[in-house]
């Protein structure tokens, strides 16, 4: 049952809470937020909204720039990060405008809302639903510069194997690079935070289905989510970063969500699982067909491996993610599919066998995206290949039921691997993102916007003198 401005009201008197604060998305995928006394929250809040500056958003100009963040009344929940009594909530962007104000485009929740109708309007399904594994790591201090003479990073945890030596908390139970999958306690130091995590996440409305220290020997952990609709796993995804780091905080420690924070550990990604309902029916099951997946689900692979390369640039679109994206760390680096392999870049599960679980996830995102980007993007290339009814097994794409990292050189040359660097994957979204903008989904604007962004953030890292290459080139 949706909730109303009374149930609100009501909650305010109920938990004595004294500020409302609204958390807005920005281009890059942050939260930014602002508060107004609990009092202020009226039917003029609903009807006309908070107005802000959403250029200082990232977002490119429009012909009317003053914006109304308008609340989402089902999302209120009470953050108890806040000292002072706050109820939190998200909430849509409207352009101002006579007689109504009108939907602001570029807006990430607002390009999610567009792309699920414009997949009712194709006829093809009228719900997706996804799942996004969360990895991260889990440091207890991160120290970091970058003056331009002064270039440092320096990370420590005491789980992490070099901590043995010089850690006077330590307990002899140390993780090795790459050990640290499903470790018990006392190893796993990190047990009774993630539960922490989970347990704040449910009241947050983020269904969890379980926790667990992942690969990463220096503190790598995951926590995965229940399938749900599109629109609230993005929600939820930005709820769910927003819970992980300030558990982490009030642990005395830090998360992050960084692909790649540490260079001989596994890098961090975000799996995402996918499938389509049409009148509460599957649409990706067929107990007949590979995997028993359908011919329209075997299309929709075949979009998402078409669009594999410009994907990159929306669902990572960090300099760091490239840095994941490389062989011998569980990431996908080549082009294409196959059943229970995580070396392909669209795994099936082989456990998910019931009509109404039948899936199969994308494996290259990582949590540096902005979710609802993300999400709309890969559904937009999925539904251009049920258009196109692209065969990905025609087109060479698999199944590749072997391991990708050990194939023999020659082999491996026939392969198409997903790009090295976020240049390179900006200059595929440059060249193929007609997908992305049928239906007006994504606004050309804002993916210029997006384009110019992403090549800024790579001249910025690109030109800064690296502290592996003193050790490479300073003698010469």
């Amino acid at each position: 049952m949706k909730k109303t401005l009374q149930d609100i009201q009501n909650l305010i008197r109920e938990e004595g809470i004294e500020m409302i604060d609204f958390k807005l998305t920005d281009i890059d995928g942050r939260w930014r937020h602002l508060s107004i006394p609990a009092e202020r929250l009226t039917e003029d809040t609903m009807k006309l909204g908070i107005g802000f500056d959403a250029s200082n958003y990232g977002y490119a100009p429009v012909e009317k720039s003053d914006m109304v963040f308008i609340p989402v009344l089902d999302s209120a929940v009470i953050d108890r990060y806040c000292e002072i009594p706050t109820l939190s909530m998200i909430g849509d962007v409207r352009i101002i405008d006579l007689p109504e104000n009108r939907m602001f485009d570029q807006y990430p929740r607002n390009v999610a809302i567009r792309a699920l109708e414009y997949m009712k309007e194709t006829g093809v399904a009228d719900r997706m639903v996804i799942g996004p594994e969360y990895e991260f790591y889990i440091f207890d201090e991160v120290k970091y510069n970058t003056d331009y003479y002064d270039m440092f990073t320096e990370i420590f945890t005491a789980q992490a194997g070099y901590a043995s030596g010089y850690d006077d908390s330590n307990n002899g139970y140390q993780v090795l690079p790459g050990a640290g999958y499903h470790n018990s306690l006392p190893t796993d130091i990190r047990n009774d935070l993630r539960s922490r995590m989970c347990l704040s996440l449910k009241d947050w409305g983020v269904n969890v289905k379980y926790h667990h220290p992942e690969v990463g020997g220096s503190g790598q952990m995951e926590i995965e989510v229940e399938l749900d609709d599109m629109l609230k796993l993005a929600d939820d995804t930005m709820s769910a970063k927003y819970v992980i780091k300030n558990e982490a905080v009030l642990d005395g420690c830090t998360a992050t969500f960084m692909p790649k924070p540490l260079a001989a550990e596994a890098g961090s990604g975000m799996h995402v699982h996918m499938l389509l309902f049409k009148d509460g029916k599957p649409v990706f099951y067929d107990a007949d067909g590979y995997a028993q997946l359908s011919q329209e689900a075997h299309w929709f692979m075949g979009g998402l491996l078409t669009h594999a390369r410009s994907l990159c640039a929306i669902t990572n679109p960090s300099t760091n993610s490239y840095k994941r994206l490389i062989p011998g760390f569980e990431a996908p680096v080549t082009i294409g599919y196959a059943m229970s392999n995580r070396s392909a870049v669209i795994r099936i599960p082989a456990y998910a066998k019931t009509p109404e679980t039948k899936r199969f996830e994308l494996r290259n995102p990582d949590a540096t995206c902005n979710p609802y980007f993300a999400y709309s993007a890969i559904l937009m290339a999925g539904l251009d290949g049920i258009k196109n009814r692209i065969d990905p097994h025609a087109k060479g794409w698999g199944p590749f039921d072997c391991n990708l990292y050990t194939l023999p050189e020659e082999e491996k040359a026939k392969l198409t691997g997903l790009p090295t660097t976020l240049d390179e994957a900006v200059s595929e979204l440059e060249k193929d993102h007609d997908y992305l903008t049928a239906g007006g989904v994504f606004p050309q604007r804002l993916l210029d916007t997006i384009i110019a962004r992403c090549r800024k953030a790579s001249a910025e890292i690109t030109r800064l003198p690296h502290p592996a290459e003193f050790a490479k080139y300073y003698d010469l």
